[in-house]
């Protein structure tokens, strides 16, 4: 018995690096030092445009949308999802993104689905000014199922020190803004799955796309939008709504003594989060701890300055609505 008849393609692996170089290679900014396939990524910080640089850190994973791309045979667009759900980790503190490694694991490995999966990674690096500069091929039968697979992200990004974006500022009276998410994102499928079990290739009026398409909708980078803005507006607070809802991550930078006032009614729920509740009677408390329910971002500041941030957000054409405020606890 080889390697090979015991369920690991070495052959199938390399084939994925040598497809997958001419992909990574647009991603590579001024900072990248060497080419993929090294045992580490290099990076060159140029300390001269920072005074006092700090790196964040994020690693996270897109959990059972996964179980949706395989079932559909669609492999592109969660590694964008990967990619940007990191990206907007450490938005949400104020740092812009520097790099970032991924971790593809599978039971069998097929060249053209990775391939799918790690251009959809790069696609999305591009996108977002950061660089891919490694990552892992495993391929584990006997951990996996033959079409299983498993994918995880580490990013890296900096700030000046005297501008990271932590929540300590925040006091009663302040507003919170939300930012339109494009569907699920990379939170809730499991429930979604259960309620949709079969239904993946039914096509919705409601939803103007089959369900499967509905929810492997890429989950958006936030930083075009949002970095910039950093600058020019005294934001205090920012909120990556992913796993928890929008009240379990909004209250993660939020000061001790302090809680949240939603206005729940303030926005609609997009009809994807309508279609889950209804047909699978989801009680709606579970509906806002497990879904982001339309809010992928929400922007805390004084009430004057989300005013002036309201007036911005019109401008660049991004959809928004005043969802609350903090409230003394």
């Amino acid at each position: 018995m080889d390697y090979k008849q015991a369920g690991v393609d070495i052959d199938a692996g390399e084939e994925v690096v040598r497809r997958i170089k001419p992909l990574v290679k647009p991603t590579y900014t001024k900072g990248v030092v060497g080419d993929l396939g090294a045992f580490g990524g290099f990076f060159e910080l140029d300390l001269f445009e920072y005074k006092r640089p700090v790196l964040v850190s994020s690693v996270d994973g897109v959990g059972t949308k996964l179980k949706i791309a395989v079932e559909l045979g669609k492999y592109d667009t969660v590694g964008q999802c990967l990619v940007n759900h990191c990206v907007n980790d450490i938005l949400v503190c104020g740092a812009k993104p520097l790099y970032f490694l991924d971790y593809y694991a599978c039971g069998k490995l097929n060249p053209d689905d990775a391939v799918a999966v790690i251009g959809g990674m790069a696609k999305a690096c591009v996108e977002n000014e950061c660089a891919l500069i490694g990552g892992e091929t495993a391929e584990m039968p006997g951990v996996y199922a033959e079409r299983d697979f498993d994918l995880a992200g580490a990013i890296v990004g900096v700030v000046e020190r005297d501008h990271i974006v932590s929540g300590a500022s925040i006091v009663a009276g302040d507003a919170l803004i939300g930012l339109a998410s494009t569907g699920l994102h990379t939170n809730g499928y499991s429930l979604a799955r259960k309620v949709f079990q079969g239904r993946l290739n039914e096509y919705s009026e409601t939803l103007g796309a089959t369900i499967g398409e509905a929810l492997l909708a890429v989950h958006r980078s936030y930083l075009r939008a949002i970095y910039p803005m950093l600058r020019r507006f005294e934001i205090k607070g920012l909120a990556h709504i992913t796993g928890g809802g929008l009240v379990g991550n909004a209250m993660r930078v939020i000061p001790k003594g302090l809680s949240l006032n939603i206005d729940w009614d303030s926005w609609s729920w997009p009809p994807i989060f309508e279609m889950i509740q209804k047909e699978g009677d989801v009680p709606l408390a579970d509906m806002r701890r497990a879904f982001n329910l339309g809010i992928g971002l929400v922007i805390i500041a004084s009430q004057p300055e989300c005013d002036r941030i309201a007036a911005h957000l019109t401008t660049i054409g991004e959809k928004f609505w005043r969802i609350g405020e903090v409230v003394s606890a």
